[in-house]
């Protein structure tokens, strides 16, 4: 008996004391690997402390979840934002190289403004000169027998006839002036002294009657020798000039003073350009302006400012400006469209040093603030810094800026929607987020005073009354940013 128990007991016992020796050998390895392992992982799990993970929504910066899920609003995936609990500059935005390229960024420096100053470009059109404008009149009633110039377009001289008229009025007067000569002529032999000055008076009225009819001196010394009245009368112009109207039919009635041709000396002409309110401020008279016309290539003709008109038009909320030019050649003609550039001398400090400027395209615009993203230095990843600044009018493709950014600092020109974008999505002090309009303060200096004067967006109190905003539309690359950006 006590053998079959031995025999059993040396089968059992291998595998009772296989889980103990387990046990212990696990034991001991967990606590040497614990004494070697342990003070390495800390600084892994304080980085893991030091982290924080929202989801917010690339359409809705403003839902922002604890946990995955969807957009309440549009029903989009939320992304994941990590974000250091330590305090960082919320105006400042890191991206990476890939999404630099897919957010296409193009930077430049911010530079002061040459001596030259600025050349802005005007569209307008070439117009008459009004003070060349002139009407002929018919100086009597009657028919239009002829009419000499039938075509508009024409040049006519001083002088020229351009017209033939049936008219009564001459024929009397012209009879009367004949009857006149003859009365004269027999008294001034046969009668008294005082009689033949009355017979020379009677002449002379009836001179002075076809002077005032529009016959000119020369015509009215042939009539006074002719024998019979003429029915009919020739229309002179007194101007020289290009008929621009023909206003008269052959065979119609006119009356005294009814105009027959419209005249304009084209010689001088004058360039009506439109000009913004922005522009005005730069415009002035006697400024020299270089036209280039589309029907004459290659050609350059020069003019001046002679006139800004001083009230806008309500529809397109531009101004006139009238730049003469001179014409002698002929090859300008009315109508024709332009395209102006005008040199304008910037405004400039009172130091008499030119403003600094940037690209149009840099600013970014809400109400009454204007921001621009200016690169960091220094920074071992692409880093941009949203910067409050104050502009000036502006100057063709440039915008002087007036504080908030020095010579030599880099601005974003190009891809500036999608990092504020970006930085929208951080939660931090972008474009959407800087006060309203009537939030802005009266001095402008305040513009220029740095980010870190300000809490971060996510930090600062939110207003009762503020309504969540929407973000800008997002520019060609926005979407390929967000993609391959990296937090």
């Amino acid at each position: 008996m006590k053998n079959a128990n031995k025999t059993r007991f040396a089968r059992t016992a291998p595998w009772v004391a296989l889980p103990i020796v387990a046990a212990v050998a696990f034991g001991l390895g967990g606590r040497l690997l614990g004494n070697s392992a342990g003070p390495q992982a800390d600084p892994a799990v304080h980085a893991h402390e030091t982290k924080e993970t929202t989801w917010a929504c690339s359409m809705h910066p403003q839902i922002r979840q604890t946990e995955a899920g969807q957009c309440p609003i549009c029903g989009m995936d939320l992304i994941p934002i990590e974000r250091s609990t330590d305090t960082e500059d919320a105006r400042r935005v890191s991206l990476s190289e890939r999404a630099k390229i897919l957010a296409r960024v193009r930077t430049a420096p911010a530079t002061r403004l040459g001596s030259g100053g600025v050349q802005r470009r005007l569209l307008g059109r070439v117009d008459y000169d009004e003070r060349s404008l002139r009407t002929v009149t018919a100086w009597i009633g009657g028919r239009i027998d002829r009419l000499h110039v039938s075509t508009t377009g024409e040049r006519v001289k001083r002088g020229q006839v351009i017209a033939t008229l049936y008219s009564p009025e001459v024929y009397t007067a012209h009879q009367d002036l004949i009857q006149a000569r003859q009365q004269f002529e027999r008294l001034q032999r046969t009668a008294t002294p005082s009689a033949s000055r009355a017979a020379e008076a009677a002449l002379n009225a009836s001179r002075d009657r076809l002077r005032l009819l529009g016959v000119p001196d020369g015509e009215l010394r042939a009539m006074e020798r002719a024998d019979k009245p003429s029915e009919r009368v020739r229309i002179r112009t007194p101007f020289r000039g290009t008929v621009i109207e023909r206003l008269a039919t052959q065979g119609n009635y006119v009356e005294t003073g009814s105009g027959l041709y419209r005249i304009a000396d084209l010689s001088t002409l004058w360039v009506q350009l439109d000009a913004y309110e922005s522009d005005l401020s730069l415009l002035n008279v006697g400024q020299q302006v270089s036209i280039r016309v589309q029907a004459l290539p290659g050609e350059l003709f020069k003019g001046r400012v002679t006139f800004v008109d001083p009230v806008l038009d309500p529809n397109t909320r531009t101004a006139r400006v009238r730049v003469e030019v001179k014409n002698q050649d002929r090859r300008l003609r009315p109508g024709m469209f332009v395209e102006a550039s005008v040199q304008s001398e910037a405004a400039q400090e009172p130091a008499g040093e030119a403003p600094v400027v940037v690209p149009a395209t840099a600013p970014l615009f809400t109400g009454r603030r204007s921001i621009v993203y200016v690169e960091v230095e220094d920074a071992e990843e692409p880093t941009y810094e949203a910067r409050l600044v104050t502009l000036g009018p502006r100057m063709g493709e440039l915008y002087p800026v007036l504080s908030g950014l020095r010579e030599g600092e880099r601005v974003v020109i190009h891809g500036a929607f999608a990092i504020d974008a970006d930085l929208q999505i951080q939660g931090g002090d972008s474009m959407m987020t800087v006060p309203d309009d009537y939030e802005a303060p009266n001095d402008q200096t305040e513009a220029s005073k740095p980010a870190a004067s300000k809490p971060p967006a996510s930090k600062r109190p939110a207003s009762k009354k503020q309504k969540p905003r929407k973000p800008p539309a997002a520019t060609g690359g926005h979407q390929d940013h967000m993609q391959g950006h990296q937090h």
